[in-house]
């Protein structure tokens, strides 16, 4: 952590970034809100903090340190909560695989600057109010002297005087009602729950509860559909069976551990003679991974999910096995690594157990087996979602077949026309990622329902740097059903509602 802190001040020192260089930056964070798992280390906790806090102090950056919630936070580093509040300013999206466990790629869309850069009203106009109204007295913040007093049992003044007469005052209303009160000789009307800042300790120019700003909608309209099944090509990825496995163990391993999150997917496959009498044979596996898929002899049998909620979940599946050898593959799935808690490292995932159910007491368990493994998908492997590579495998050219399993999907687009930000509307697709020009706009999981029903996520924001005027790739890989027929590209646009 110490190599990580010192490279990358040292960068910013290099570009001169530090406002004691003549820089933008003005404070450096140490830490996340290292307190919510603070305890769990018991001792070391407050000892680590105490560490990582002279670490960055000692590296003189010239501008304040802050740690984020954390009250323990030793001086001269700043304990801060509105510190986070500065990124969440502007939304954004989380490309590729950077979201962690099934956070959708939207980042903080809610912002007054969306993830489409747009403005988002009124929040926008609101702020840009409450910032007019500061900057009217910035050099009195900065340089007078605070005093806290009542103005009413739920009312109070918070004053700032400068001794030069300057003057600036935050009169607060924690009533649900409006309330009257008296300040400097003035008899002011503050509105409930409300915030108001008087620059001069005069005239309120801002009140939290009052909003000038016109409120706007954000508009989705359809720019291009691809219902074209000409159009398109499609790549049926590999099934990988145990001859074609690229490890061996005796034992089930750990998905993360293996996969060195090189890639969301894994195989586990084993192959075994069926000597047992089964007459309604079931395969019993348990996973601590995000998804798991199962394949028998190279046919698909059925998969199974859990959920931001669900660390672990259960594949109960109906088979039918061939006499003599069979062959299981199971694919299993991670939707991004946790994205926070103590001990991390040991986080388990993958399969845990894996046996087929035969009749009364007889079974096969595999959780002590021989199994082979391999890291992701051909099509990964091979990158085919980049132009150069398309090559490389052999896409079908007589149109495509819709809801299948681990099947790559590609067609060529033009970009709409205009500056207007651009979503690929994915509604009718299950799991997997997609890829504009080589750029993965993320993952997604559209079949996965929120206890609503509805999917968490169904538009992808596609930034007009990653398209061309004309003759773009658009690369699907779908794991399991799905309809790319049936998606869009459309324009962002915001209209006033008021």
């Amino acid at each position: 952590m110490q190599n990580f802190t010192t490279k990358i001040v040292n960068l910013m020192k290099s570009e001169g970034l530090y406002a004691s260089q003549g820089g933008p930056i003005i404070l450096s964070q140490i830490e996340n809100e290292y307190q919510n798992i603070e305890r769990a280390f018991l001792e070391k906790g407050p000892s680590y903090v105490r560490w990582a806090a002279k670490m960055a102090v000692d590296l003189q950056t010239g501008v304040p340190w802050v740690m984020c919630k954390q009250t323990d936070a030793p001086d001269p580093v700043l304990s801060s909560i509105w510190r986070e509040d500065i990124h969440k300013y502007h939304g954004g999206t989380n490309f590729g695989r950077t979201s962690s466990a099934y956070i959708i790629t939207a980042y903080y869309d809610q912002a007054p600057l969306d993830e489409y850069g747009l403005l988002r009203q009124p929040k926008w106009g609101h702020l840009k109010e409450l910032h007019g109204a500061i900057k009217l007295c910035s050099t009195t913040l900065l340089q007078g002297a605070q005093t806290n007093f009542s103005l009413g049992q739920q009312q109070e003044a918070i004053v700032f005087q400068e001794e030069n007469g300057g003057c600036a005052a935050f009169l607060i209303n924690n009533a649900k009602q409006n309330a009257t009160v008296q300040f400097q000789n003035l008899f002011l009307e503050l509105l409930p729950k409300s915030i108001s800042i008087l620059p001069d300790c005069k005239n309120i120019t801002f009140s939290s509860a009052k909003v000038n700003t016109v409120f706007n909608e954000r508009i989705m309209k359809s720019a291009q559909t691809f219902d074209s099944i000409s159009s398109w090509e499609e790549f049926k990825d590999v099934i990988v069976n145990f001859e074609d496995a690229s490890l061996k163990s005796n034992e089930l391993l750990e998905h993360t551990n293996t996969t060195k999150d090189k890639s969301d997917y894994l195989w586990y496959t084993l192959r075994f003679e069926h000597t047992l009498s089964c007459t309604k044979p079931i395969l019993h596996a348990q996973s601590f991974a995000h998804v798991a898929h199962a394949f028998l002899n190279d046919i698909y049998i059925g998969a199974a999910n859990g959920s931001s909620n669900v660390k672990n979940f259960l594949m109960n599946i109906p088979i039918k096995l061939n006499d003599g050898m069979n062959n299981i593959s199971i694919l299993s799935v991670m939707v991004g690594l946790p994205d926070s808690g103590s001990f991390l490292e040991r986080r388990v995932t993958g399969l845990t157990t894996v046996a087929i159910q035969c009749n009364g007491n007889e079974f096969y368990n595999f959780t002590n087996f021989e199994w082979g493994y391999k890291v992701g998908l051909l099509g990964e492997e091979l990158r085919i979602y980049r132009e150069e590579n398309l090559g490389d495998v052999e896409w079908s050219k007589n149109g495509i077949s819709t809801n299948q399993t681990l099947t790559w999907y590609k067609i060529s687009f033009d970009a709409p026309l205009g500056n207007d930000p651009v979503a690929l509307n994915l509604s009718s697709m299950g799991k997997g990622e997609a890829w504009i020009n080589g750029q993965s706009i993320g993952r997604y999981w559209i079949s996965f329902h929120d206890y609503q029903g509805n999917p968490s996520q169904i538009m992808y924001h596609v930034p007009r740097s990653f398209l061309k005027t004309s003759g773009n790739l658009l690369v699907l890989l779908e794991e399991a059903g799905g309809n790319p027929l049936q998606i869009s590209l459309n324009t962002v646009t915001i209209i006033n509602t008021q």
